[in-house]
């Protein structure tokens, strides 16, 4: 018995996970409100009926797809190389920027769900904020790795630094959103990144 709950609690994980996946999709190229949830269920097999059995409402999903972005996102910065320059780590953040240039209804999904986090009282505050708390730990160790190699000029704050590249990073992202797109997003960091190397390395090295 003991078996067949621990299939079946499997068996319900990896249909979640399929109906993210279908919803990401869908949020990317049609955006969250044009998205019908019809078209998601279909895409895994299901009646609309079963997939709100596992999510109960349109919010439910989209929270789900923001946190499947943001765990993505991390697992991509944690594959950088440990020795990784901090004109890499710079660089990255503007491949990272032009990735998700690639899939704009995921950035229209960010900024969605980063304003219902906000709110203390929503069901995505609590796990928004530990998952920011991650992203901040994770790069500020990569820029302290950068610190210890004297790549970083003295007494630089990697926690502050780190902070700043994910702020700058999402408030372009609702700038773009609020631009309609005219707002050269992947250019907009690019600049940032350049400024900030030229700030913080410890030759003033700018690029």
């Amino acid at each position: 018995m003991a078996r067949r709950k621990t299939g079946g609690y499997a068996a319900g994980r990896e249909r979640r996970a399929r109906i993210v996946e279908a919803a990401a999709r869908h949020f990317a190229t049609r955006g969250y409100h044009r998205a019908p949830m019809a078209k998601i269920a279909a895409d895994v097999g299901l009646t609309e009926g079963g997939l709100l059995y596992h999510f109960p409402s349109k919010k439910h999903l989209l929270l789900a797809v923001a946190e499947h972005r943001i765990d993505a996102a991390a697992e991509w910065w944690r594959r950088l190389p440990a020795d990784a320059s901090v004109h890499a780590v710079l660089d990255a953040m503007v491949d990272a920027t032009a990735r998700n240039l690639a899939q704009p209804g995921l950035i229209e999904l960010f900024v969605l769900v980063s304003a219902e986090a906000a709110d203390g009282s929503s069901p995505a505050h609590a796990p928004f904020a530990a998952r920011y708390r991650a992203a901040v730990d994770s790069l500020t160790e990569i820029f302290e790795r950068c610190a210890a190699r004297s790549e970083l000029a003295p007494g630089t704050d990697c926690a502050a630094l780190a902070r700043e590249c994910i702020a700058v990073s999402d408030g372009l992202q609702l700038q773009w959103v609020l631009s309609d797109g005219e707002l050269d997003l992947v250019e907009s960091v690019r600049g940032h990144t350049r400024r900030l190397a030229r700030a913080v390395c410890a030759r003033g090295d700018g690029r």
